[in-house]
Parts: structure tokens; C-alpha cells; sequence
């Protein structure tokens, strides 16, 4: 009997970035400063001028990853090259790049999906109303994914709102919180803001792009108790619902569940609900979930306070070089839990490992050790996949080399090597490593050649 592919054929491979990661050109062409522009640079690290000059040789990358084999590609737009101050006039220099780059992952077969926020909201706005603790900035989200929308609503498909919206409450700064030491009050509210955001967004994407999907994407942290004590597992269970299933429950039933709005009672911090807010939230829910998975964690019952009370690093796993620990089973763990809970098909958005890097003295980069960890967890999700799991794509983060979330050139997850320092530009040339020959056959053979 001939062999069943297990992957679809219509599924996405490609890679995961952001703009302010790859773009450069931070202050150039009408771009105003985003909060990134605006961080400390930490020593050895760099700033974001230049990044990886995406915005002047994207086409020689998309030339790449179409030799790859990509017939998918997710980036963010930068809100502050749109609206230079958040608000206002739009920047029309910056709504034609993204018109060219998209027409060139198009003209490439290659199928664009977009962030619209990606941790990098414009300066201006976290200033004058402090982000999104403020329903301003929700209006003006708004207005700003309406606008890309309607220019855009003939190029791209795949959205999603926010980048890994359940770090809301732990990292409230991602979205324009200028205040320290904020209240659990005050997180609830911002992350009530970014929920209500999200709809409003997905209710004029629906409005404008009829055939559009909207994805609802979090950072999966899967966690294991500690041990198999009563209360480790429920310490377990606790942060579970707090790291993950509350935002998802969210975004495909569109309201806040009872473990949540209960224990907001109990506090007296129930966020402040407008008049529509409800009806937002529940009638515009998602088409498929998002997710990001690099690691999982465990956790052990202890006294104190905060969503990642307990939690520490697996024994059992071996470490990155940056001391994630590397649990391919877990990515399959992930997907059918997060499948048999909610019966909506998943994405994943981003999956790979940073490391160190430097070219050989023939200019190689041979990177088993990401082949290993990519071959692992790609094993895991076709397994998932032939036990009922509804997986639509998988992307690597991120295709060629970019700077890390906190500015490190040395943290490495493409599978293209980019020829930069932290501070020395040299020339950003562009080498294949390894990994781009092995991934190019993975999608050859649609995952059956590993």
C-alpha cells in the first residue's frame, strides 16, 4: 500500500521576522521613532539604524528564500513608518515600501503573513498617553489597521493583531507602559485594552478583507509540574491558565473565562468594560491560533505572588546557548493540547535556536546542531499532525540572521548567515548556511525528507 504524505499540501514553510529586527532605515524615508529606536543600547549590543538593511536588499532575500523553497513569509510593519507620530497624516513613502515588498513575496510565490504590532509602538503615543493603558491608543489602533487593510486587502490573507499577546501582562512595557512598578489593576486594564484592540481590528479586517483570516498568536510556554505532588500540579495547572489558556480562551470564545474574572472580583480589579466591549469580544473571534514555541519550563508550588511564581529551568533538557531548554516533545504536547481544547486549526509562527556563529575559512557556516534542533521539532509536529492535530504551517524564526528583541547581532537563528558585528556593519553580505540546503529539501519533499 502506497504511503499517505502526512503534511497537507497546501502547507505554509517558511521563516518569521519583524521590521524593526531586519528593516533598518529607523529614522529614514518619513519613519518616526518607535519604543524600540527610543531603548538604552546595552554594551556589545547594537541599536536598530541599520539592522540587517532589509529595507534596501529585500529583494535579494526574497530572491533567497524563494531558492529555499518558501511559499510563506511573516514580517511585521512598523506602525511609526506608517504613522510617523501614531497619529495623524499616513506616511506615503512608507505604505509604498510595503506595497513593493509585498508584491515582491507575491511575484516570488511567496505567501505574506503580517503582523500589524510587533512590540515597537510609536514613540509619540507611548508618551502622550502612556501606550496601551490609554482607550486613545486602542482607537488609534484601530484607525492604523484599517488603514493597512484597505491599502493591503488585495495582497494579504494572513493577519495577526499582536506578536505574542499573552506577554501583556508580565512585560507591559512591549506595549508603550511607561509607568514602573505598575498594579496588577492597572496590568488587567492594558491587557483588556489589547484584547478589546484585537477585535476591533479583526472586526474591520472582516469588513474590509471578507476573505481575509485572522490569527490570535501567544508565545506557548509549556510548563510541567515539578513533581508529581498534588500541589506542584496544581501550581502547574495555575500558571498554565495564566501563561496561555486565558488569552486563548479569549480569542476563540470571546470572553474572559471564570478562573479569571473570579479571582478579579475577589481583588476588586476587574478591568473597566465600555459599553461594547462584550459584544466586541465576542463576536469577533479568530480564524485559526498563532504560536511561538522555543521551550517549556517547570513549575513547583511555592507562597509566592506572580504568574511565573515556581517556574524553572527542566533538568532533564539540555540548554541553548542562551539557556532555553530544548524540548521538541513539548511542541507536540503543545499542538495537541492546544487542538483538543479548542478545534482550531495552528499556526506556528515561529520555532528555531539562537547561537553563536562565525564563518569558516571557506566562508561556510555548518550548523548541525540547528538542523538537529529544527529536524527534531518538525518530527514532533508531523506526528502531532498523523494523531488529528490541525496544523496549517510552520515557520522558522527567522530567515536570515537579524538582530535579537534586545539588540544582539551574536544570537543567530537564520538559516542565512549576514555578515555583521555588533557594532562593525562590514559588508552584510549574505551566505547559506547549511541549514538553507537541508530546509530546501524538507520543503522539496513537503517534510517527508528530513
Amino acid at each position: 500500500m502506497e504511503k499517505l504524505p502526512v503534511i497537507p499540501k497546501n502547507f505554509m514553510w517558511g521563516g518569521a521576522v519583524t521590521s524593526f529586527q531586519t528593516e533598518g532605515a529607523s529614522e529614514q524615508y518619513g519613519k518616526g521613532l518607535s519604543i524600540v529606536d527610543a531603548r538604552p543600547v546595552p554594551e556589545n549590543h547594537s541599536d536598530w539604524k541599520t539592522a540587517i538593511d532589509f529595507y534596501q536588499r529585500y529583494k535579494e532575500d526574497i530572491s533567497l528564500f524563494k531558492e529555499m523553497g518558501y511559499n510563506a513569509y511573516r514580517t511585521s510593519i512598523s506602525w511609526a513608518r506608517i504613522f510617523p507620530d501614531g497619529e495623524g497624516e499616513a506616511n506615503e513613502e512608507g505604505l509604498q515600501f510595503y506595497d513593493d515588498l509585498l508584491d515582491e513575496l507575491i511575484e516570488n510565490g511567496i505567501e505574506p503573513v503580517i503582523t500589524l504590532y510587533h512590540f515597537d509602538l510609536p514613540l509619540a503615543l507611548a508618551k502622550k498617553y502612556n501606550g496601551f493603558s490609554s482607550r486613545k491608543v486602542v482607537d488609534l489602533f484601530e484607525t492604523y489597521a484599517k488603514t493597512i487593510f484597505t491599502r493591503y486587502k488585495d495582497k494579504v490573507k494572513y493577519w495577526l493583531t499582536f506578536n505574542e499577546m499573552n506577554l501583556v501582562l508580565l512585560n507591559p512595557e512591549y506595549w508603550g507602559v511607561t509607568e514602573p512598578d505598575l498594579s496588577e489593576a492597572s496590568k488587567y486594564q492594558v491587557c483588556h485594552n489589547v484584547l478589546v484592540a484585537h477585535a476591533k481590528a479583526t472586526k474591520a479586517m472582516r469588513e474590509i478583507i471578507p476573505e481575509g483570516k485572522m490569527g490570535g498568536m501567544i508565545s506557548y510556554l509549556l510548563t510541567y509540574p515539578a513533581t508529581s505532588k498534588p500541589e506542584d500540579i496544581l501550581a502547574n495547572y495555575k500558571a498554565k491558565e495564566l501563561l496561555n489558556d486565558f488569552y486563548l480562551d479569549v480569542l476563540t470564545g470571546g470572553e474572559y473565562p471564570s478562573y479569571v474574572t473570579a479571582v478579579l472580583e475577589s481583588k476588586n480589579i476587574l478591568p473597566a468594560f465600555e459599553n461594547d466591549d462584550h459584544v466586541l469580544l465576542k463576536e469577533h473571534t479568530v480564524d485559526y491560533l498563532s504560536i511561538s514555541y522555543y521551550q517549556s519550563r517547570i513549575v513547583q508550588h511555592t507562597d509566592e505572588q506572580g504568574i511565573t511564581a515556581g517556574m524553572s529551568i527542566n533538568p532533564n533538557l539540555k540548554l541553548s546557548e542562551w539557556g532555553a531548554a530544548i524540548d521538541p516533545i513539548g511542541l507536540r504536547i503543545a499542538l495537541k493540547d492546544l487542538y483538543a481544547r479548542y478545534k482550531f486549526p495552528i499556526f506556528i509562527t515561529e520555532n528555531g535556536i539562537g547561537v553563536k556563529e562565525e564563518l569558516n575559512e571557506n566562508q561556510v557556516i555548518q550548523d548541525h546542531y540547528r538542523i538537529d534542533y529544527l529536524k527534531q521539532h518538525i518530527e514532533q509536529m508531523k506526528i502531532a499532525i498523523q494523531e488529528g492535530v490541525d496544523v496549517i504551517g510552520y515557520l522558522t524564526w527567522g530567515s536570515t540572521d537579524i538582530l535579537s528583541s534586545k539588540g544582539e547581532m551574536s544570537k543567530r537563528y537564520g538559516l542565512i548567515y549576514v555578515n555583521r558585528g555588533e557594532k562593525d556593519l562590514k559588508d552584510l553580505k549574505r551566505y547559506r548556511k547549511s541549514s538553507f540546503y537541508w530546509f530546501k529539501k524538507v520543503i522539496e519533499s513537503n517534510g517527508e525528507e528530513l
